[in-house]
């Protein structure tokens, strides 16, 4: 009993974590300018990750693959789809950008198909995916005009980050399994702190700087527990039965926080849209949870 609790209150902990990261990318953003806001959000990772493996006497692994891999994720892992999200998020409702960002685990099956031929895809799966795309074609059936050029790049920023993101996936996934959790992130989340902080400061409207509360407390928590805590302690300790759920529930969470602290509200059609990505990812996710449990 006491076990089963454990795990149900971390899993619990973890989508709240998850969902709520939107809505702190978001607050951030009143204070901060996105690649500032970015920037020192990894550039505290790196420190907290740094620390962790200073402690437990952690190597950085320095072969040629896994520097190659350092320097692609830095770029392509964190300052290109962070950049997006970030960016993106200034112009549309953190609920949204969730949902939007939701179709990562789509275009990982996607890619690891295309890149990686002999792992396969089960039809149940497939069926998810063109059930999630369906809905991202509804939320982008609305006119440009009617919501706006910056509306419309933001939701299509969001969709290229979340893209990005799961070319990264399925490269660690093919060249990178050599590689430990810490010092996988510690070198590309430097890279990403300081490049994102070169370019705040190079190209954004410093003068609207403002380290305030909502500034302060955005960056500790996006970098201490929505990057470090919830991947190198709790995921520790949840199923990765239970993981392949969170997909899903995230964007509920997201889309709750946003409309009760944030007032967001969602148009008609990207209601029905988020509703299709999350059955699709329902069922996707199911198919992998039943395969898991048969195993």
């Amino acid at each position: 009993m006491n076990s089963n609790f454990k795990i149900a209150s971390n899993y619990i902990l973890i989508c709240l974590i998850w969902g709520s990261t939107w809505f702190a990318i978001r607050l951030g953003l009143d204070s901060l300018t996105p690649f500032i806001s970015a920037g020192l959000r990894f550039s505290v990772a790196a420190i907290v990750i740094y620390g962790i493996m200073r402690f437990r006497s952690i190597p950085i692994q320095r072969d040629k693959i896994s520097m190659r891999l350092y320097y692609f994720m830095g770029i392509f892992s964190f300052i290109l789809p962070f950049g997006f999200v970030y960016w993106g998020e200034q112009y549309i409702p953190s609920g949204l950008a969730s949902v939007l960002f939701a179709v990562y685990p789509f275009f990982v099956a996607l890619f690891t198909r295309l890149f990686i031929p002999d792992e396969k895809i089960g039809g149940i799966k497939i069926l998810g995916m063109v059930i999630g795309f369906t809905g991202i074609v509804i939320i982008f059936s609305q006119n440009i005009m009617a919501i706006g050029l910056d509306y419309f790049l933001g939701m299509v920023a969001v969709l290229l980050s979340g893209m990005l993101q799961s070319t990264i996936a399925v490269s660690i996934k093919k060249y990178g399994q050599h590689l430990h959790a810490l010092s996988m992130n510690l070198i590309p989340m430097a890279i990403a702190g300081i490049g994102m902080l070169l370019i705040g400061f190079l190209f954004e409207n410093t003068s609207s700087l403002k380290f305030d509360l909502k500034a302060v407390g955005s960056v500790l928590y996006l970098g201490i527990v929505g990057s470090v805590i919830t991947f190198y302690w709790l995921l520790k300790k949840i199923s990765i039965i239970l993981l392949s759920l969170t997909a899903f529930i995230t964007p509920i969470i997201a889309l709750g926080i946003g409309w009760i602290f944030l007032d967001e509200t969602l148009m008609t059609n990207q209601i029905y849209g988020s509703f299709f990505v999350l059955a699709g990812l329902l069922t996707a996710n199911l198919s992998s949870l039943k395969k898991k449990y048969k195993e």
